[in-house]
């Protein structure tokens, strides 16, 4: 395959770079933080106390001065509050901590290509909402041709054959869909996170298509769910094989699923080499055990050659 000079490396560890937030002027520590809390905003008086508390929460984060610019009732026990403060904390740069992209970005064609000389067969895949999620816009995003930020969906790969079965699906309809299409890889997008609801799904996903792997032959589809608030660390808790955050490009959806659903040519090629010495090394201490062996070969070569023009 070709090399690509963008694919992503190992990141060193540098030396320390020291930042503060920056508000009105260059580091002086001013941030701005919102945030809901279960008081009322009514009378003058519950505005005032609704106030003092979000001043001592803001406190307690570590603001100050803190200063509440912005208080709105939201319906009759609850307000929502910007706050506006300086903080003393840093950030350390050199230790922030990057899931760097394990796969090069490959063009359309080479994708395809790919896909063609890896499987010999198009690539299906399943996508979703799953649960009570009714937002497609991530999914079609992914999937639909018109694609996102200047990229098409997987619609427009030659060698991908998408089933989008949009929003609101149950988990058992969705395993059952992937066994029905024969599916190599199921994309599920979950926009509704309230309660954590993006991983309760995820996770009962997971379970359900390895029980249905278990009662089969044993084949799980790739497994690959994204939102804006998955942490794309979670990945081997919650069951899945990839996960990506927000941003997302087709592109890099495609990439990932040509790279983990065909084999690696460079790293087949090293592996029969590495085998064809061992065969020599082996064959090498007796000279008779290696006569047979070349006899036996050369039979199996004949017969390979025999099977592969019936074949052909």
């Amino acid at each position: 395959m070709t090399e690509h000079p963008e694919a992503p490396g190992i990141r060193r560890p540098g030396p320390a770079q020291i930042v503060r937030p920056y508000g009105d002027t260059t580091g002086d520590g001013r941030i701005q933080v919102s945030f809901t809390l279960p008081v009322p905003f009514g009378t003058p008086s519950e505005r005032a106390r609704a106030e003092g508390a979000a001043a001592q929460l803001a406190a307690k984060m570590g603001l100050e001065p803190a200063m509440v610019v912005h208080a709105k009732g939201m319906g009759p026990d609850y307000t929502f509050f910007i706050v506006y403060g300086r903080v003393s904390h840093l950030v350390d740069l050199s230790q922030v901590e990057v899931a760097e992209r394990e796969f090069p970005l490959l063009s359309p064609a080479e994708v395809n290509l790919r896909i063609r000389s890896g499987l010999g067969r198009k690539l299906v895949v399943v996508g979703a909402c799953i649960g009570t999620d009714a937002h497609t816009v991530g999914i079609d995003a992914i999937l639909n041709v018109k694609g996102h930020a200047g990229e098409k969906g997987l619609e427009y790969y030659r060698e991908i054959r998408v089933v989008n079965l949009g929003s609101q699906v149950a988990v058992p309809d969705l395993v059952a869909a992937a066994r029905a299409e024969g599916a190599d890889a199921v994309l599920v997008s979950q926009v509704v996170t309230q309660r954590d609801a993006h991983i309760s799904n995820a996770r009962e996903m997971s379970t359900a298509f390895d029980a249905a792997a278990g009662e089969s032959d044993g084949r799980r589809p790739l497994l690959v769910v994204g939102g804006p608030r998955f942490d794309p660390a979670m990945a081997d808790e919650l069951g899945v094989d990839k996960i990506f955050g927000k941003g997302t490009t087709p592109g890099e959806v495609a990439s990932y699923l040509a790279y983990a659903l065909t084999p690696d040519d460079d790293a087949e090629a090293d592996q029969d080499a590495d085998d064809e010495a061992g065969g020599a090394a082996a064959g090498g201490s007796d000279a008779d055990a290696s006569a047979d062996a070349a006899a036996g070969a050369g039979a199996a070569g004949a017969a390979g050659a025999g099977a592969a023009g019936v074949a052909a």
